[in-house]
């Protein structure tokens, strides 16, 4: 049985609503810029709160913060050696898996809402 327009785009509205958390923690200038550290250091085990905060001009305590709620959200992880941290970017992690499938979504859904409209000017709305 197909699915029709109203399941596929509930379904595609859950899918959103379950990467929302991941959305908000990316839609932060000083998250964004948490990351794009992470991205360009990548490879070195992670970076400690000191290094991040040096490369971002962020206070450690706003750093800290911020690392939190990505950590929170599943983007990034931590790994611990004795007492420091190190955070990096998470390739495995559910969030970004779940982000990427969503974006994949996006364009299709876009065009089935289009012919689904079109449909519906034509009299014959599914």
């Amino acid at each position: 049985m197909e699915e029709t327009f109203s399941e596929r785009r509930e379904a595609f509205l859950e899918e959103f609503r379950q990467c929302q958390a991941a959305l908000f923690a990316l839609g932060d200038n000083t998250r964004q810029c948490i990351i794009i550290t992470l991205i360009k250091n990548g490879g070195k085990g992670g970076l400690r709160v000191g290094e991040i905060q040096k490369e971002t001009s962020v206070s450690r305590t706003a750093v800290s913060h911020h690392l939190k709620v990505l950590l929170e959200t599943g983007i990034i992880n931590v790994r611990r050696k004795g007492t420091m941290n190190f955070y990096y970017l998470d390739p495995k992690s559910s969030s970004l898996r779940q982000l990427t499938h969503f974006w994949e979504q996006v364009e299709p859904m876009m065009d089935l809402c289009e012919k689904n409209r079109k449909t519906d000017e034509k009299g014959e709305y599914r």
